[in-house]
């Protein structure tokens, strides 16, 4: 199993990315996704989740209204776009694999992890 993150880079507040995650090894449409991050001296927190078949999606506070979660089952590919950035955003973001069909939000519920994309959002 793979999961390959791209996409981070330094960016300015109100900024935008597209975050993606190229996934092998499994039958990615089986299973839904997630999107964590983790900024220095702080622990993994949640950011998006999205279902095996795209149609339910679930967000963090801190995200909500500003970051989307999408996935295209043909590409096994996983996607974060993040809007109106803030310097609180700035964090690795790491997408991982659900063990469930169904959204979940916790760390335990996510068996398999990619390395990591840095977004750094500083003027």
């Amino acid at each position: 199993v793979q999961l390959v993150e791209s996409g981070g880079g330094l960016v300015q507040p109100g900024g935008s990315l597209r975050l993606s995650c190229v996934v092998s090894g499994f039958t990615f449409s089986s299973y839904a996704m997630g999107w964590f991050r983790q900024a220095p001296g702080k622990e993994r927190e949640f950011v998006a989740t999205i279902s095996w078949g795209g149609t339910s999606t679930y967000y963090g506070d801190s995200v909500k209204g500003r970051f989307t979660i999408s996935r295209d089952n043909a590409k096994n590919t996983l996607y974060l776009q993040i809007s109106n950035l803030k310097p609180e955003d700035t964090a690795v973001y790491y997408c991982a694999k659900s063990t469930s069909r169904i959204i979940r939000t916790t760390l335990s519920m996510y068996d398999y992890w990619g390395q990591g994309t840095q977004v750094t959002v500083s003027s």
